[in-house]
C-alpha cells in the first residue's frame, strides 16, 4: 500500500501534544473469542484483569498481567494490554517496553501499533506516531480509532488537508462519529473555516448526546471539549 506524503508548514508541532485528550487507545483487554486451548486459569486471569479495570484498579490489573505474562503461552495481546495499563497508570517507560515486545511477538497486531503511536504522540514525537498510525491502518483499514488519531496528529503538524482526509475516512465507517466530527470541526476551526467548524461541532454534539459516557459533562469528555471550542468561536465573533 502506498504511503501518503505529509508536508507540514512547520518543523515542530504548532500545538502542544502534552495532553492529547482526543487520542483513543485500543483496550481489548479480554479477546472477544478466547482460544479454546488456553488453560482455564489463563481465562480466569484475563477476566480478573477486566474486573479490576472496571473498578479503576489499574495497579491490581497490572499485577495480574505480570503473573500471566510470566507463564508459558502468554500472548502479544497480554503485553499490549499491560502496556496500555502502564500508560494509564503513569508509567510510560514500562508501557513502551510492553508495546515493543507485543509487536515483536506479533508484528501484525494493530492495537499495539495504535497504542505505541499514542505514546509517541504524547511525547511530541509526531513523525514516529504517524508511522505507527499508518502501520495500524495498513493492517486494519477499518481501524477508525487510528484514523481519528492520525488526523489529530496531522493537525498538530499543521497538515490540515491531510488531517481532514483522515477524519473524512473515519466517518465512512459510522463508528466514533461524535469524536470524528469534533476533531474535524476543530481542524476547520484552526484553519479559519468557522462555518464548517460550527456545523461539525453541532453534528458532534448530536452524536455524543446519545452516548452514556458523555452524559456527565467533565473536562476530559469529548462533549466538554466541543462546547469549549464553540465558546471560543462565540467570543471571537
Amino acid at each position: 500500500m502506498s504511503k501518503r506524503v505529509y508536508r507540514s508548514n512547520s518543523v515542530t508541532s504548532r500545538h502542544t501534544v502534552k495532553k492529547h485528550l482526543g487520542m483513543v487507545a485500543d483496550a481489548a483487554i479480554v479477546p472477544d473469542v478466547l482460544p479454546q486451548y488456553l488453560p482455564e486459569s489463563a481465562r480466569e486471569l484475563r477476566q480478573r484483569v477486566q474486573r479490576a479495570i472496571q473498578r479503576g484498579d489499574y495497579a491490581c490489573a497490572i499485577a495480574i498481567l505480570n503473573h500471566l505474562t510470566e507463564r508459558q503461552g502468554a500472548q502479544a495481546e497480554d503485553f499490549n494490554n499491560r502496556g496500555l495499563l502502564h500508560l494509564w497508570n503513569g508509567q510510560p517507560h514500562q508501557a513502551i517496553r510492553d508495546f515493543d515486545y507485543a509487536i515483536e511477538l506479533n508484528p501484525e497486531l494493530p492495537a499495539a501499533y495504535n497504542n505505541r503511536a499514542n505514546y509517541y504522540a504524547s511525547l511530541g514525537n509526531l513523525e514516529r506516531a504517524l508511522a505507527d498510525y499508518d502501520r495500524t491502518i495498513d493492517l486494519n483499514p477499518f481501524h477508525v480509532r487510528a484514523r481519528i488519531n492520525q488526523g489529530i496528529t496531522l493537525r498538530e503538524l499543521d497538515c490540515y488537508d491531510a488531517a481532514l482526509e483522515s477524519f473524512d475516512d473515519a466517518l465512512l465507517f459510522n463508528q466514533f462519529a461524535g469524536e470524528a466530527y469534533a476533531e474535524r470541526g476543530r481542524t476547520y476551526h484552526l484553519r479559519g473555516d468557522w462555518n464548517s467548524a460550527i456545523a461539525d461541532y453541532r453534528r458532534a454534539l448530536q452524536q455524543l448526546s446519545t452516548l452514556s459516557e458523555e452524559m456527565v459533562l467533565t473536562p476530559g469528555s469529548c462533549r466538554y471539549r466541543v462546547m469549549t471550542w464553540l465558546s471560543e468561536l462565540s467570543l471571537a465573533a
